[in-house]
Parts: C-alpha cells; sequence; structure tokens
C-alpha cells in the first residue's frame, strides 16, 4: 500500500496548505494594488467624496421643494442659487464693514488710549502694567489678525477648491447625485441579497439621516450664537454688530474652539468701543452662553441629529482637525457618525451569526433540540 505523504509525491494536506497561502498572497496584492491605485487618484475620490457630503447635506431641502411640485432639477438650481446668495451676501455683510472699523480703529486709536487714560483706576493700572502699550501693540497687529481671520474663512468655503474647475467639478456632480442617486442606489441594492439589502439600506439611512441632521444642527446653532451676539452688542452700542454676529455665528460652527476664537475676536472691538462696562458685559455673556452651549444646546441639537457619545464628538474632532485642520474638524462629527452607523450594523451581524452558529452546535449535540430553541435558550 503507497503512502500518499511518502516523500517525492505531495500530500493533500501540502497541497491544501500551498493553495491557501497562495490565495492570501494574492489577496494581499490585490488590496495593496487597490491601497495604491486609490493613492493615485486621491483627488478625484477627495472631489467625490465633497461632492456625497454636500449632496447629503442638501438633499432634504431639494426633497420638499419636489414634494411641493417643483422640478427636481429646478430645485437643486434654486439651492445652489441660494446658497451662493448667502456666501455672497454675508461677504458683503461682514468685509466691507470690518475693513472700514480696521482703518477707522486705527486713526482714532490715540483718542481712544486718552479717554481710558482719564479713568484714574485705569490710569492707576496702566502705570503698573503697561496696558496702553500692550494695546497699541495689539492694533498694529489688527491688520494681520484680520487677514489670519479671513484666511479662516476662505480655508472653510471657497479655500476648499482650489480652482473653479474643481468647484465645478463638485456642483455637477452633486447635480446627478441628486437627480439619478436613488435609481443609482436601488440598481445596487438589486444585485445584493435580500438581507445583505436590508443591512445596506439601513447603514445607508443612518448615514444620510446623521450627515442631514448635523448639517442641520450646526445651521441652528450658529444663528443662535449670533442672534445671542448681535442682540448683546446692539444693547451696547457696539459698532459692526451684524457683522460681528455673523463673525461669532461663523466661527461657532467649528465644533470645541470655534466659539472662544469668534468671542475673542468680537471682544477685542468691544474693547476698543465699550471699555470697561460693555467689555465686562460682553465678557459675562459670552461666558454664560459658551456653559449654555456647552451642556445644554449642543448635546440636546447634535444628540438627537448625530446620536454619538461626546467622548467620541471630542475624539473624532482632535483627529479630524490633526488631519485636515478646521475643514477636519467640521466633518469629524458627520464622519464619527458614519463609522459608528457601520460598526453598529457589523456589531448586531456577528451577534446574530453567533447565535446561529450556538444554535446547531447544540441542535447537533441534541437533535431533538429544535434550532430555534437552542438560540433562546
Amino acid at each position: 500500500m503507497v503512502n500518499p505523504a511518502a516523500p517525492g509525491r505531495p500530500g493533500r494536506a501540502s497541497q491544501v496548505s500551498a493553495g491557501a497561502v497562495a490565495k492570501v498572497v494574492l489577496v494581499a496584492a490585490a488590496i495593496l494594488a487597490g491601497l495604491y491605485l486609490v493613492y493615485l487618484i486621491r483627488d478625484v475620490v477627495g472631489l467625490f467624496m465633497i461632492a456625497i457630503f454636500f449632496t447629503l447635506a442638501i438633499a432634504g431641502p431639494v426633497d420638499r421643494l419636489d414634494k411641493l411640485g417643483a422640478p427636481r432639477w429646478l430645485a437643486i438650481l434654486v439651492m445652489y442659487l441660494g446658497i451662493g446668495a448667502a456666501i455672497f451676501g454675508i461677504g458683503l455683510l461682514i468685509v466691507p464693514p470690518l475693513v472700514e472699523g480696521i482703518d477707522g480703529l486705527s486713526e482714532d486709536f490715540p483718542s481712544y488710549v486718552e479717554d481710558l487714560r482719564q479713568n484714574e483706576t485705569f490710569r492707576e493700572y496702566d502705570d503698573r502694567y503697561d496696558i496702553t502699550g500692550s494695546l497699541q501693540d495689539q492694533a498694529g497687529q489688527l491688520p494681520s489678525r484680520l487677514g489670519e481671520a479671513a484666511g479662516t474663512l476662505r480655508d472653510v468655503t471657497v479655500g476648499v477648491f482650489s480652482s473653479f474647475i474643481q468647484l465645478f467639478s463638485i456642483l455637477v456632480i452633486t447635480f446627478f447625485l441628486l437627480i439619478e442617486g436613488r435609481r443609482i442606489l436601488d440598481f445596487i441594492y438589486r444585485q445584493l441579497r435580500p438581507e445583505r439589502e436590508n443591512r445596506i439600506r439601513t447603514v445607508a439611512n443612518d448615514i444620510s439621516n446623521a450627515i442631514s441632521g448635523y448639517v442641520f444642527g450646526a445651521f441652528v446653532i450658529a444663528t443662535l450664537a449670533g442672534t445671542m451676539t448681535y442682540i448683546t452688542l446692539s444693547l451696547l452700542d457696539v459698532p459692526f454688530a451684524l457683522p460681528l454676529a455673523i463673525v461669532f455665528g461663523f466661527f461657532d460652527l467649528i465644533p470645541l474652539v470655534g466659539a472662544t476664537i469668534g468671542g475673542i475676536l468680537v471682544s477685542i472691538v468691544v474693547a476698543f468701543t465699550s471699555f470697561p462696562v460693555g467689555f465686562l458685559i460682553w465678557g459675562a455673556v459670552l461666558f454664560g452662553y459658551q456653559q449654555i452651549e456647552n451642556n445644554l444646546i449642543v448635546p440636546n441639537v447634535y444628540g438627537q441629529a448625530v446620536r454619538i457619545h461626546p467622548l467620541v464628538v471630542i475624539a473624532a474632532i482632535l483627529i479630524g482637525a490633526a488631519l485636515l485642520g478646521v475643514l477636519g474638524a467640521l466633518i469629524a462629527i458627520p464622519a464619527a457618525a458614519a463609522i459608528q452607523a457601520v460598526v453598529r450594523d457589523y456589531w448586531a451581524y456577528s451577534g446574530r451569526n453567533l447565535g446561529r452558529i450556538a444554535a446547531k452546535a447544540a441542535a447537533a449535540i441534541d437533535p431533538e433540540d429544535e434550532p430555534g430553541d437552542a438560540a433562546l435558550s
């Protein structure tokens, strides 16, 4: 009798092992090749990701206009025109008054210093700590600080697109995704098994709801912050109340640090125009609003819309800011919500698989038991 494992004739086990190793090598090579291809076309992938995010962000209003009877293409164009008009209008409200205010502040700064020096208490502290010298230094740096603020606004808005071609490409991709997105998704879903189709549909709906909810929540929070700033500055008779309120609301979109950055910029203007009473009142209002926003508004708005743990929010923001700066901090929360939806589905599906395996194992041990009974036990 011939031994199949004898020298010179490879055994079945070794053949299976060699086949498994070859399969693993081929799979690893395919994955590496795919990753390298994605790296080569990373700019195109980035454009599609931004377009998908933009699509999910405005899909809700477009669907509402569609339900009201407007053609879908017209609803999309209305949203485009509305967003463009809003950006242009905000620029007109912010840039000219701020530039004019900076120029006027630079010219009138010596008179402001003399007015401050007439206050006996301020004069005493000024002689001790050289406050006016520090204010003069800060006034000299205002143009550069304005440039930094404008740079941040540019990075978050149009600065994301390095050229008009990229912006046009994203708008075109978004347009077609809004027009044909449902048909594309339905076609993809039909290629899957029924069970997998239900899973993918659930995950896709969770991601879509998280992104649209985050955009709506961010708009609500920014509106509340801007309204609070406008009312406070108007009561204090601070010039440029509306542009400053828009600036503060815009910076408040940045999680964790946005309200602080915007509050400091507004505080500089308030300090030069209404010191010390207005400055102290604004500081108290800003501190109180930040506490209310961090402990009440943000948890309720984002908690209902995105439904992720605050620790996950903080970690996601830090990672996003480290990778993509301000833009990364802005998209960190919806990205974390999308990852959470995928992980939640995988966890639930893995749990069901474990239940089936346990039921089959119990039925194999005791054939009289039904698999369903074993799963319940």
